[in-house]
């Protein structure tokens, strides 16, 4: 198939520029961390024999006569009014919602629309109401302290797994964390999972840090309600495992909630490095880490998009690759929200869970709310501050990724880009079983997303232009409507 030559508009990248105060740096680096005697039970992921069922949907894919399209910008989503919330009073959620899906026209579409905003506020106001998920704080009640939060998640994991009778099972990581160069606590990562159908399929890991930190920063008494930092992750993690737990999937699903971020990300890097022991593929993580609030420091609002950060450099960093995924997918999905990948690892001076998985080799990524209206370790980021339907669209694009890695079709592999007569090249590839279509994704030079892209019914295109980018990858969709990953990025140069 020949494509003939197009106008190829470029995708402009906006760089945010974070302007941080000198209070928010985070205290010196506590080195020592170690990993308690784990349940030899949960050393290996089950594989069970069971498929993801949802009905197929009706795909069309042509070919381009024009050459590549240009990724047009998403649409401006209409925001909801935020009413309510800050005076309710929710408490655990029995009725999750673990029935399997009923027959759709549009798989994605119908699994997006199960996010209530409802229940991700319910979280929200109960954890803020523990006043404090310092580590340092009390571990006994049952009323405050970041042992009444680890109790809370447990309690939420118990219910989707009896839901599912099994298909969601639950287990705890434990680790002592240092509070001081002196002092140590014990702390528990929160693990729900989601076994995967094929062997060999990986798995995907979605977290967020349940803990919490006040002013003063070591003190476990005072209070830090830390509802978008970080409540809105906890909410969004809790809700995607209510979600996908209705089936399963090809790859293993993750979902962890971490202890001990606010300390240097100890939780974070105690289960990193758990995972490296266990030798682990990790397809990607995903850091849902302050996802709900709309304003900055002086009441500029922005509710467009979500920021994705990852690890450079920008043309051979696995991590960069999967924060180019996530605005691919974002895009071909036609999310409600936009995720704008950024230069960086992280804003300056500061830090997330994705890095402890980064700095491993993992591919790994976080979601962060545009603007920042709170600063970390602020008593006055409570649930008043949180906008329900940016959290609720911030979740969603944390689903379709998660969805769409862990049951998409897989990659396609064995990618060859042949020269051919008149300046053409043929790009071919191994055809993928489950594959009712392919998407060719270009990067331009110096772009850190995929700003052009090419539908394809064929395993083979030829075409001039693809000299005139830097990074070529594919992805396969099937009959479903569901995209897999991106394949491993090719030159053309």
């Amino acid at each position: 198939m020949t494509c003939s030559e197009s106008i190829r508009c470029r995708t402009t990248i906006v760089r945010l520029l974070d302007a941080q105060s000198t209070d928010l740096m985070r205290p010196p680096n506590y080195a020592r961390i170690a990993i308690m005697d784990r349940t030899a039970s949960h050393r290996k992921t089950a594989l069970i024999v069971t498929g993801f069922m949802l009905l197929l949907i009706s795909c069309n894919l042509g070919t381009s006569e024009g050459g590549p399209p240009t990724l047009a910008p998403l649409a401006t989503p209409t925001p909801r009014a935020t009413l309510g919330y800050a005076d309710a009073r929710p408490a655990a959620i029995p009725d999750i919602g673990a029935t399997p899906l009923p027959p759709s026209a549009d798989t994605m579409r119908q699994l997006l629309d199960q996010v209530e905003t409802d229940r991700l506020m319910a979280h929200i106001r109960s954890l803020q109401d523990l006043r404090t998920r310092h580590i340092s704080s009390t571990q006994s009640s049952d009323r405050e302290g970041i042992g009444a939060a680890r109790r809370y998640i447990n309690n939420q994991f118990e219910i989707i797994r009896a839901a599912t009778g099994g298909r969601f099972y639950t287990f705890e990581v434990g680790f002592h964390a240092y509070t001081t160069p002196d002092e140590r606590t014990s702390q528990y990562n929160i693990v729900g999972a989601i076994s995967g159908t094929e062997e060999g399929a990986g798995a995907v890991i979605v977290g967020a840090h349940y803990d919490s930190i006040g002013t003063p920063r070591d003190s476990g008494t005072v209070y830090a309600p830390g509802a978008n930092d970080n409540g809105s992750g906890v909410a969004a993690v809790l809700e995607l495992a209510r979600i996908l737990s209705a089936s399963q999937y090809k790859a293993t699903i993750m979902f962890v909630l971490f202890s001990a971020e606010e300390i240097q990300r100890q939780g974070s890097i105690a289960f990193a490095n758990w995972i490296a022991d266990d030798n682990l593929d990790v397809i990607g993580m995903i850091n849902l880490d302050t996802i709900g609030n709309v304003h900055d420091f002086v009441g500029n609002r922005e509710d467009r998009y979500l920021r994705v950060y990852s690890e450079g450099p920008n043309d051979t960093s696995v991590s960069r690759r999967l924060a180019r995924e996530a605005n691919f997918l974002g895009h071909n999905y036609n999310l409600a929200i936009d995720l704008h990948v950024m230069d960086a690892v992280d804003r300056e001076n500061r830090y997330g869970d994705h890095q402890s998985f980064s700095d491993l080799g993992y591919p790994a990524i976080r979601f962060i709310n545009a603007f920042e209206e709170k600063r970390n370790a602020d008593p006055t980021d409570t649930i008043e501050f949180i906008e329900p339907d940016y959290l609720r669209r911030s979740t969603q694009a944390a689903l379709a990724l998660v969805a769409a890695l862990a049951d998409g079709p897989r990659a396609p592999a064995n990618i060859a880009l042949r020269e051919r007569d008149g300046g053409k090249k043929e790009l071919v590839w191994e055809p993928v079983d489950d594959a009712a279509g392919y998407i060719i994704a270009l990067r331009p030079a110096g772009s850190l997303i995929y700003a052009d892209q090419l539908p394809i019914n064929e395993t083979k295109v030829v075409w001039t232009g693809f000299a005139d980018y830097a990074g070529i990858a594919i992805a396969a969709k099937d009959s479903r409507g569901l995209i897999g990953p991106l394949s491993r990025e090719i030159s053309p140069r």
